[in-house]
């Protein structure tokens, strides 16, 4: 099992954890002095309280949580937002409220999901044309090709 080292840097800040044996994902929770109203169309960026270090080779996907955003209209602006094995700042998350009335998130509420996934990095091989991609049956059918 890989580790994934955490620091509280307030006081307050809550450590991510798995609600289920079998959830995907780890709860991450808003760190705030005070509480703070999303407006509707408006955007914020959430502090957690928490700096992280990820396990080699892996990263970290920040995705919305269902509740929030069924109940309110609240998701993750850049779903899934990710965090590089690398960084070590305070995990922040980007929220977006979609509904249509304000939104008060307090200190402690949870308010996205952490996943830690397996990164594959690749070498690039850049070619002289568009034929040594390889064809498929598909081909350069775009938005809505295969169907409504």
């Amino acid at each position: 099992m890989s580790i994934l080292r955490v620091y509280k840097m307030r006081a307050n800040a809550v450590i991510p954890r798995y609600e289920t044996k079998g959830a995907a994902g780890m709860d991450l929770a808003a760190c705030l002095e005070g509480p703070l109203v999303i407006a509707p169309g408006e955007t914020a960026r959430v502090p957690t309280g928490l700096q992280i270090a990820l396990p080699a080779g892996q990263e970290g996907q920040i995705r919305p949580r269902s509740g929030l955003a069924a109940r309110h209209g609240v998701t993750v602006l850049n779903a899934p937002g990710t965090i590089d094995e690398d960084y070590r700042g305070e995990v922040q998350v980007l929220l977006i409220n979609h509904g249509s009335a304000p939104v008060t998130i307090q200190s402690e509420d949870r308010i996205a999901q952490l996943i830690v996934a397996q990164v594959t990095r690749v070498e690039i091989d850049v070619v002289n044309d568009d034929t040594n991609l390889g064809g498929t049956e598909r081909g350069s059918g775009g938005f809505g090709s295969t169907g409504v």
